[in-house]
């Protein structure tokens, strides 16, 4: 892909599509239910599924080994340690999904994966202007 534009646009979309299937379809109760335990497999199962998930967007941009590996393993830090921020967040303030602060909870945690995913898009195509 040689139009950095359309570079960006096309792995800002493979990541968003990778976040839905990753956060909803293929989550599971048990993933779900141990994401604020720190270190439990549920939650590492589910960060893993999700940073497996954004090499897809390798198709669009293919980076160096080097830059693929660091971001996956940026992508699952960051993925893991947010969801398990959010969980105790809500699980200590005892938030509901009937109060404003559980669900300014989550969409703070969306956001930051989002945001996480501009970065990788930006990294992505920044080298690949730099090489190009």
């Amino acid at each position: 892909m040689t139009d950095p534009f359309v570079a960006l646009l096309v792995v800002l979309t493979i990541l968003q599509v990778k976040h839905f299937v990753c956060d909803y379809p293929l989550q599971t109760y048990y993933q779900l239910s141990n994401k604020g335990k720190y270190g439990h497999p549920g939650g590492i199962l589910h960060s893993g599924i999700q940073a497996v998930g954004t090499m897809a967007a390798f198709i669009a941009v293919p980076p160096t080994l080097a830059l693929g590996a660091a971001i996956v393993v940026g992508e699952f830090l960051v993925h893991y340690h947010v969801d398990w921020t959010k969980a105790n967040l809500i699980r200590r303030a005892g938030y509901e999904s009937k109060d404003s602060a559980f669900w300014i909870a989550i969409g703070g945690d969306q956001l930051v994966h989002h945001l996480t995913y501009l970065v990788i898009g930006g990294v992505l195509v920044g080298v690949m202007v730099g090489t190009g």
